[in-house]
């Protein structure tokens, strides 16, 4: 089964899906829609197909192909991957069906080309798919550029308020950091003796001047899609701006692409200047916490408060990324998946909300779990698992990166800690003043907000809230995935976990 070459099929597959149909009449919208979905659907089921077949306690990189591309430039289509990859590509087979079911009248009501919409969705799935697919420097970076057109395209011809400022910041943001990648990657097949490959090209040396430019092309391009302070504004505009499903893939799958890049490229390719960066690296994750959260507490718009949150987040998996200890980088990658899963139901959430009040603003609402209890109650749900409560996937990951990062840096675990107080204030205000306390006397005069979760929105969350407890409760089958590639990078970079010290020796004891 592993000689099936999953990953070019997984790739290829929603792009003739979208063809399909981008290409139907615009007067059956309810047929492309259906279309659309039956597609991801086998997607998804061939994504599973590939997670049984995946042998955690085998190669590093497993379903490897490559085919010829451009031989005068060494450039191959190359796809391998390893337990990081793996649950990405899990994270997007499971997002897309549900983001179609949730996207399935948000074209209608703008009156804008179903088919088109939708067919974007499916080039959006290909795209996510490739960059992490990729093990071919070149194709990477062409995965990671094209990747931008088709959130650009939904952003800007389907989102709400100032769409296209929204639409052009994130390109222009994105595109910037693509030339700063470009340049590293050219520099890169100079001195890596003209090859693309992933796995020839961990095997050069280079002197410290030259390791230490081309880590910061490649880190800068990074640190703008995750995003990290302090190149992250582009995000709550298009977060705000974004149809709420397509919010939910940006902010839970494409941003992880620069986290992933950070592990799959900077570290293994530059180890030593990784480790010179370091301290830096983590100063940055943490101002991204603290401030990220405080904006978060002020935000009265409910997709920008969202947004902010994610890049509170992605801090904490800047810290797990860069203590370099194995608790901490399993921590951090189980983090991007975790954190997809519960800001992707809390987007989506927010947008069924936002659909009914015809509002986003936090002060137009108030009391509405009254006439929405249900609707209400996975509001909750969802930030409760946003601020990694106990029993929820986000709060192993969480524990995982500050264990990790207390047993190397007590400092940045301590002041990274602070993030979870403040996680809980902006949770729990924006619950408190959207869902609870007096009846906004506006609300029961809005023909939306006296209709509660319909059985399809029903559908898209119930999975979600599921994988969410169950990962909370038994994470065991994601890091026995994710846990050998994690090692094989810290390996890589030439770091291992400290040694325990007498005292914890002795309790062991």
């Amino acid at each position: 089964m592993t000689e099936f070459p999953f990953l070019s099929v997984l790739t290829v597959a929603p792009l003739l899906g979208a063809l399909v149909v981008a290409f139907l009449p615009r007067t059956r919208p309810e047929l492309a829609k259906r279309v659309a979905f039956g597609w991801s659907l086998a997607v998804l089921v061939l994504a599973i197909v590939m997670w049984v077949a995946f042998k955690a306690g085998g190669e590093r990189f497993q379903f490897r192909e490559s085919y010829s591309w451009i031989p005068s430039w060494g450039v191959n289509f190359t796809f391998a991957a390893d337990g990081i990859a793996l649950v990405m590509l899990m994270l997007i087979a499971v997002l897309v069906p549900l983001v179609i079911l949730a996207s399935w009248h948000d074209a209608d009501k703008l009156k804008r080309s179903v088919p088109v919409y939708f067919a974007l969705l499916l080039v959006l799935e290909a795209t996510m798919i490739g960059v992490f697919a990729a093990a071919d420097v070149f194709l990477f970076y062409v995965f990671f550029e094209v990747m931008l057109v088709p959130m650009y395209f939904l952003i800007g011809s389907y989102g709400g308020h100032q769409r296209q400022y929204a639409a052009v910041k994130f390109f222009l943001y994105s595109l910037v950091g693509g030339l700063f990648m470009l340049a590293a990657v050219i520099g890169l097949w100079v001195v890596g003796g003209r090859t693309f490959d992933w796995q020839s090209l961990t095997q050069i040396d280079m002197s410290t001047g030259t390791e230490r430019w081309l880590f910061l092309g490649f880190f800068i391009a990074f640190a703008i899609k995750a995003p990290f302070f302090p190149f992250h504004t582009w995000l709550p505009d298009s977060g705000a701006a974004a149809p709420a499903g397509s919010a939910a893939l940006l902010v839970g799958v494409m941003d992880k692409v620069g986290t992933f890049g950070i592990l799959r490229y900077c570290l293994p390719l530059f180890p030593e200047a990784s480790k010179w960066f370091a301290p830096y690296a983590m100063a940055l994750a943490l101002i991204g916490i603290i401030y990220a959260a405080l904006l978060a507490v002020g935000q009265n718009d409910l997709k920008r408060l969202v947004s902010y949150t994610s890049i509170a987040h992605f801090g904490f998996i800047g810290v797990g990324i860069f203590a370099f200890t194995s608790q901490a980088g399993t921590g951090a990658v189980l983090y991007m998946l975790n954190h997809g899963l519960a800001t992707g139901l809390l987007f989506l959430v927010v947008g069924m909300l936002v659909s009914r009040r015809g509002s986003a603003l936090v002060s137009d609402f108030g009391g509405a779990g009254k006439l929405v209890p249900v609707l209400a109650g996975v509001l909750f749900f969802a930030g409760l698992a946003s601020l990694a409560l106990p029993g929820t996937a986000p709060f192993i990951s969480e524990f995982l990166v500050l264990l990790g990062t207390f047993a190397v840096n007590k400092t940045v675990a301590v002041i990274a800690t602070l993030g979870v107080i403040l996680a809980a204030a902006y949770v729990l205000w924006m619950v408190q003043r959207t869902t609870q306390g007096t009846l906004n006397p506006a609300l029961p005069a809005i023909e939306g907000m006296r209709r509660d979760l319909t059985v399809r929105e029903k559908v898209v969350v119930a999975p979600l809230i599921a994988l969410i407890l169950l990962l909370g409760f038994y994470p065991k089958p994601v890091t026995d995935v994710i846990n050998p590639a994690v090692q094989a990078t810290m390996e890589d970079v030439g770091k291992s976990d400290p040694a325990p010290t007498a005292v914890t020796t002795e309790a062991a004891k």
